[in-house]
């Protein structure tokens, strides 16, 4: 029987396999935040152990730092503890750092591809959840927890055990205006927050490969967001496009034996998955999350739910739901009014999205109604939008734009969304207080979140194009 493309990278890295047990894992690359490493580096100095391969970590702030006046001295005193405690522990390491300011900075999910360290058949591992993005490039990366951050610093290995395999294919062409984080809401909202636990997913099929590497990072990076430990999709023409040139990208004659080795990573065509699933992509329209999990999805010209349309095992928690987002069982989509607009995120702050939105408002103005927060991904990003005009398109319809950082996906620095406020948010997670105490977060695409920030209210992007 043949392998799949998981079973080729994870069984090449098996340093050892303990019986009855998880797998020693070798990790080629080991990103590193200001949030989950303080503690992990405190682990090691406590036990007088070095960090075993500084030169196989890479590190960048991004979830605390702020979004305006990054040249002045962070405010927040928790987060400027954590920022400061990054650059002391990479500079008595010997880690790369792309602290606040550096032209290499960004969301760490964003710096790593951008930058040709993500590159294909590699292990991946990160103090954070969506760790997941990089499998866009064909390699095995996932989050982990800070004692296992501890234990890559110290040995550059993970234990860890075998996950079961899926393939999700999905053929066909993309309708017009229908984008990657489309598809990946329509999937989840498919299989439900908690439908891929305990598998790692391959996705397959036209709908994928006609992306580009921009919308197979978000589908990838939204692959926590189905339970899933992981995603990847085989690298391809376009992955190695994509990665040659860049800062550390192989180059010369190791270009051309990296590019033959990356050739050979593909599923055999007899390999088996534990598990199936296919979609036409003929049926995905432009989606909208309505609920307190990214499985609440719907199309956005259709309606939420009713309660006789739910199996009874889950009208509990989708009442709770309502109540929380303060809708009702029904209720039609298009139209609900919305107060904020977030743009940016791991998922969806990258040049391509920046471009889409740029775009689709150019010649437009944002409804008054709108709060709307522009943030690229990295500085490099942020560096694009400038030079291309984008961020000058966006502030003439009255974008505000930001500097590159988390920022509002997950509300750990000052750009909050106010109690009861309503936000179409390009990020990942649409869970309770998410993106501030109290807030109400539906989860789109970019032209969507575009489309709502000119009419104030949800809407189909195709009926504004």
């Amino acid at each position: 029987m043949g392998s799949t493309l998981f079973d080729k990278i994870w069984d090449a890295h098996v340093v050892k396999e303990i019986k009855d047990g998880p797998s020693v894992l070798y990790i080629d690359k080991h990103l590193i935040h200001e949030v989950t490493s303080p503690q992990a580096f405190g682990g090691i100095e406590k036990r007088g152990v070095p960090v075993f391969r500084p030169e196989r970590t890479v590190a960048t702030p991004d979830h605390n730092i702020p979004t305006i006046d990054q040249h002045l001295t962070i405010k927040d005193q928790l987060s400027k503890f954590q920022v400061d405690k990054l650059t002391e522990n990479c500079e008595r390491h010997g880690i790369t750092l792309y602290g606040i300011n550096h032209p290499f900075q960004g969301i760490v999910h964003v710096v790593g591809p951008q930058m040709g360290i993500t590159q294909p058949g590699m292990t991946i591992v990160c103090g954070d959840s969506h760790t997941s993005t990089h499998g866009a490039f064909g390699s095995i990366a996932f989050g982990i927890g800070t004692s296992e951050v501890e234990m890559v610093l110290a040995t550059q290995c993970i234990m860890q055990p075998k996950p079961k395999k899926m393939r999700i294919t999905v053929n066909g062409d993309l309708h017009k205006s229908v984008t990657a984080k489309d598809l990946i809401l329509y999937i989840i909202s498919k299989i439900s927050a908690s439908g891929g636990t305990g598998y790692f997913v391959e996705y397959a099929g036209s709908a994928f490969t006609s992306l580009s590497m921009e919308g197979r990072m978000t589908v990838c990076n939204m692959s926590i967001e189905m339970g899933a430990r992981g995603g990847l999709i085989a690298p391809d023409e376009k992955t190695f496009e994509y990665i040659k040139g860049r800062e550390f990208a192989p180059k010369g004659a190791d270009w051309d034996k990296a590019v033959a080795k990356w050739k050979q990573l593909r599923t055999d065509a007899d390999a088996k998955f534990d598990k199936e699933l296919t979609y036409d992509a003929s049926d995905i329209e432009p989606m909208i999350t309505y609920g307190t999990n990214p499985g609440m999805g719907a199309k956005i010209k259709s309606h939420i739910p009713k309660l006789d349309e739910m199996p009874a095992s889950e009208r509990l928690s989708f009442e709770k739901s309502m109540k929380y987002m303060g809708f009702n069982a029904g209720d039609e989509l298009q139209g609900k009014p919305i107060d904020y607009v977030f743009v940016g995120s791991c998922t969806n702050g990258r040049i391509e999205d920046l471009r889409a939105v740029a775009e689709f408002v150019k010649g437009k103005k944002k409804a008054d109604n709108i709060t709307a927060w522009i943030v690229p991904g990295s500085k490099m990003v942020e560096k694009m939008a400038i030079e291309e005009g984008i961020v000058a398109t966006l502030e003439a319809a009255g974008f505000k734009m930001r500097q590159p950082g988390c920022s509002a996906c997950l509300a750990m620095n000052d750009d909050k969304i106010p109690s009861g406020k309503y936000a179409v948010s390009t990020s990942n997670r649409n869970f309770e207080g998410r993106q501030g105490p109290g807030s109400r977060t539906l989860l789109a695409s970019p032209l969507t979140a575009a489309a709502v920030a000119v009419t104030g209210h949800l809407v189909d992007p195709r009926e504004v194009m």
